[in-house]
């Protein structure tokens, strides 16, 4: 830690954090996980994999590997909470349906809500491309109940963090950040910018 004297207003402090992980809930989770060494990789069979839809020659090949990383509870996005309708919440991208539950749990962690928090707060993020969208096309009485604007509004990344700014109250700048693998990163520093510019 810096002494006072050597202080120069450019210092930033991380004071609030959320995040889910296979088989970690939450930060403190996850940082147990990690110091005990757990394998958090989910292992599947054949059966599991064919009722997910895995077709059988992918799963007669010597490469393909059963297992992956598991987000539970990623269904149970509380829609009125968020001021979602049902079917806006159907079909959402549920990466960020989770965004949005993290994007609150972190600033519940921190102390603040977008309600009682006067200053500027910025979002910045990015999701992975959508997969979940092809459930959606598969369904005839989803995609005849809403536009396709609804849809894509619902599903595209361009609508992650100014979904999380308007859902939250927040005033700051809602940044969504594509740059592959570093995007994380990418986003954090984009964020450290934004709060050294003021």
């Amino acid at each position: 830690m810096s002494r006072p004297e050597n202080l120069n207003g450019m210092e930033i402090a991380v004071i609030g954090m959320a995040g889910r992980f296979p088989r970690a809930a939450d930060v403190d989770a996850f940082w147990r996980n990690l110091s005990q060494a757990t394998d958090c990789i989910s292992f599947f069979s054949e059966q599991e994999l064919e009722a997910a839809g895995v077709d059988r020659k992918t799963l007669e090949d010597d490469n393909y590997v059963k297992a992956g990383g598991v987000l539970e509870g990623a269904d149970l996005f509380d829609a009125s909470f968020f001021g979602f309708n049902a079917r806006e919440a159907e079909i959402t991208d549920p990466q960020q349906r989770v965004f949005l539950e993290c994007a609150w749990e972190a600033m519940e962690n921190a102390g603040y809500t977008g309600a009682n928090y006067k200053h500027l707060v910025g979002v910045y993020g990015g999701v992975s491309g959508n997969t979940y969208i092809y459930n959606l096309f598969a369904n005839p009485n989803v995609m005849k109940s809403v536009g396709g604007f609804q849809l894509s509004v619902a599903s595209e990344k361009d609508f992650l963090t100014p979904r999380v700014a308007y859902k939250l109250n927040l005033k700051g700048p809602a940044v969504v950040v594509q740059t592959a693998c570093s995007t994380s990163l990418v986003a954090i520093h984009m964020a450290c910018q934004g709060l050294l510019a003021g």
